[in-house]
Formats: structure tokens, sequence, C-alpha cells
């Protein structure tokens, strides 16, 4: 059980970086992710 289970979060900017990183990490922890970033192949990569 993560401690994020059952939280939603946006992360804007998550295809590469500290949104990335991010966004891979909340999902790790339970959260549902949603990802947003100007380049969506990079948005795509990160959220498979």
């Amino acid at each position: 059980m993560g401690r994020l289970d059952g939280k939603v979060c946006v992360i804007t900017g998550a295809g590469s970086g500290i949104g990335q990183a991010s966004a891979r990490l909340f999902a790790r922890e339970g959260a549902r992710v949603v990802v947003s970033d100007i380049d969506l192949d990079a948005a795509r990569d990160t959220a498979q």
C-alpha cells in the first residue's frame, strides 16, 4: 500500500526532468497521475 493510494495528481512538464521524476514517483506510491507536457511524445513516454 502506497502513501498516495486513492489520490489523484496532475503533473505539468511531465515529459522530462523534475516533472517526469515526480510523475513516476507518485505513480509508484499509488496515485493516479495525469501528465501534461508541450512535447506530446515525451508525455506519452512518461505515462507508459
